[in-house]
């Protein structure tokens, strides 16, 4: 069939992928020029014309000449004149809901689904590390591979990885399970619920709920965070509830490196190494494994040998007696969790872009730092690593709502700079804390400037 893909963005690019692998013709359009993308998209779009997709590029009247399907992301203006010539003609419309059908028939094992605002990452990589640990061939998919999570797994498809598993564990983040959302899932997951990506929804919370309550929609086992209960009481009556020190379907406790989590018809100690909300996350990711039937063995197994994710709570190191902590904390509440792990420690604290394909409240930024009189200093870079463009006023904002005047607040041009300078505003005993969004987005790019701005700091400063 000769389908057209309109737009190539990111709920365009993966459908245009699959067409094109199940035999279709395929033409993608769109109004920009190959240069006006981010490069991360220039590659994946240049990997799609290389498996013999037609870009038609740069095109502001694209015809329907010889086309018999199409596909329209749901962010095509009604009044755009392809959706115009669109719907004045006779050509066959494919939705969200048939492409996630032909997922569905090209996954041949269960699905364990993940989304939520917080915590989609870590947990991810936890159940992983659980099914692991029992002897299962997972196929993990996560925003540790690529951003947009869709086309990872249609890449997963595409390079066999699907048909070589035993269980396929998939992070869905609101884009990817808008595009998926009749995916089969066995059980789905609900890590936190937080204001986040509004700009997309018009400003509504309730319709960035309802977008990641299409989870319990397409899973036969349901379970969430017990937070979740304050955002909304939409969920289902069937829910699994899981948290940290509270009486529910699911309990932890911590205890130093251990972790107990007690439940309906069991109770277990784990030995645990990582920090802060991992233990949280742990908790979730046991329940999945109970739930699905591995024993309380496996579960042990999985999380005691769990060892760290990338960026996340991440113990870079101990440079000229400051332990630097990485971590990707960006949103208020997770910043607030990974500050509270060190309380009564003093910090130093460098950050980097906040603004990344979302615009983000940098001024509630400021004053979650702002509540922390541990901070001796806050340095926050004002280069936007997805656009390559200093920003300083991005910076500034954070800045601008600390009030603690013993607190020394710098904007930098670089990531680099701001990290340099965490030794110049620390001494030997400090933890030098990394927080912010982009390395979720441009991970080894972004350690490798985190690495140098420290190795500069060492050498100038001490």
């Amino acid at each position: 069939m000769n389908y057209l893909v309109v737009g190539a963005g990111n709920a365009s690019r993966p459908v245009a992928r699959l067409l094109n692998y199940l035999g279709h013709k395929v033409i993608i359009t769109d109004l920009k020029e190959m240069s006006e993308f981010k490069p991360i998209y220039q590659t994946w779009l240049r990997k799609m014309e290389g498996e013999g997709i037609i870009l038609d590029l740069k095109n502001p009247q694209p015809a329907l000449d010889g086309i018999e399907a199409v596909y329209m992301p749901p962010t095509l203006p009604k009044d755009a004149p392809i959706a115009k010539l669109i719907a004045d003609s006779d050509v066959k419309i494919l939705t969200n809901e048939e492409f996630s059908e032909m997922i569905n028939d090209l996954v041949p094992v269960d699905i364990i689904g993940i989304t939520g605002s917080m915590g989609k990452t870590t947990t991810t990589s936890l159940i992983t590390s659980v099914f692991k640990a029992a002897g299962y061939d997972v196929w993990s998919c996560s925003s540790l591979a690529n951003n947009l999570v869709s086309e990872t797994i249609i890449d997963g498809i595409i390079t066999g990885q699907a048909e070589n598993c035993d269980i396929a564990v998939f992070e869905l983040p609101h884009g990817s399970i808008g595009l998926l959302d009749r995916l089969e899932i066995k059980i789905g997951i609900l890590s936190y619920l937080t204001k986040e990506h509004l700009n997309e929804f018009g400003g509504s919370y309730e319709k960035y709920i309802e977008r990641k309550l299409l989870i319990q929609d397409i899973c036969e086992i349901f379970i969430a965070n017990n937070e979740c209960r304050n955002e909304t009481d939409l969920l289902r009556d069937d829910t699994i509830f899981y948290t940290m020190d509270k009486d529910v379907d699911f309990k932890g406790t911590r205890s130093g490196k251990s972790l107990t989590i007690t439940y309906d018809g069991g109770e277990f100690t784990t030995p645990f190494k990582m920090m802060s909300y991992f233990f949280e996350n742990a908790v979730g990711a046991a329940a999945v494994g109970i739930k699905y039937g591995l024993s309380e063995e496996d579960v042990i197994k999985g999380l005691s040998t769990y060892k760290n994710l990338s960026a996340h709570m991440e113990d870079y190191g101990d440079y000229n007696g400051r332990q630097v902590i990485v971590d990707a904390a960006f949103l208020p509440d997770g910043i607030r969790a990974t500050l509270d792990y060190f309380e009564g420690k003093s910090l130093v604290v460098f950050l980097d872009h906040f603004d990344t394909s979302w615009v983000r409240d940098k001024a509630e930024v400021g004053r979650v730092l702002d509540e922390y009189d541990n901070i001796k200093a806050v340095l926050a870079s004002g280069f936007d690593e997805s656009i390559q463009k200093v920003e300083l006023h991005i910076a500034q904002e954070i800045l601008d709502a600390i009030t603690n005047e013993n607190m020394v607040k710098i904007a930098t041009e670089s990531l680099e700079k701001a990290a340099e300078l965490s030794f110049k505003y620390s001494e030997p005993g400090d933890i030098i804390l990394h927080m912010g969004p982009l390395i979720s987005f441009d991970r080894i790019n972004v350690l490798n400037k985190i690495n140098k701005g420290l190795e500069d700091g060492r050498r100038k400063y001490e």
